[in-house]
């Protein structure tokens, strides 16, 4: 054993499996007080006329985009019992959905959403009925229903790209 390890290890204790002992505690000590603070704090909740809820996940402070700008979003649909309805992700897709903004392409309620949100952000939005699939819900002939009529729907969206479209 070298000397300077010899006087740290008979300053502790003597033996090298006192000196790991100190050695780890004091490492874990600096690990914990290297840890960021998380804050415990609920998201805040906005609530846009409509009636959509919304918190942002992710912020950022990109362009907005206007009625008829092309965007690109990721979104994953939920019924509100969590279940999954679909995602841009899934399997047969591409990684982002594209659709001019404010036209009608989607359900209303994402068409709003969309346009309240910068590029780069992420929300997740809770959009009622009214401004989903209403009444009719998402059915087949037979009555089985992938949405129910009436059911209020949740979005994670991801705002990636906007574009003012070609002339």
């Amino acid at each position: 054993m070298e000397s300077s390890q010899k006087a740290t290890s008979s300053a502790i204790g003597g033996s090298r499996r006192e000196l790991f002992k100190h050695v780890a505690s004091a490492g874990a000590l600096s690990f914990v007080a290297a840890q960021p603070m998380v804050s415990n704090a609920a998201p805040t909740i906005y609530n846009l006329p409509s009636g959509i809820k919304y918190a942002v996940t992710k912020d950022a402070r990109g362009q907005q985009p206007q009625k008829g700008d092309i965007v690109a979003v990721e979104y994953t649909g939920y019924l509100t019992n969590g279940q999954i309805f679909d995602a841009t992700h899934s399997e047969g897709k591409s990684n982002a959905l594209l659709f001019k903004a404010g036209l009608g392409s989607v359900i209303p309620g994402l068409d709003e959403m969309v346009l309240n949100m910068e590029v780069g952000q992420k929300v997740q939005a809770i959009i009622p009925a009214s401004l989903a699939y209403g009444d009719k819900g998402v059915c087949i002939e037979n009555g089985e229903c992938l949405i129910k009529p009436g059911s209020t729907l949740v979005y994670d969206v991801l705002l990636k790209k906007c574009s003012i479209p070609p002339p």
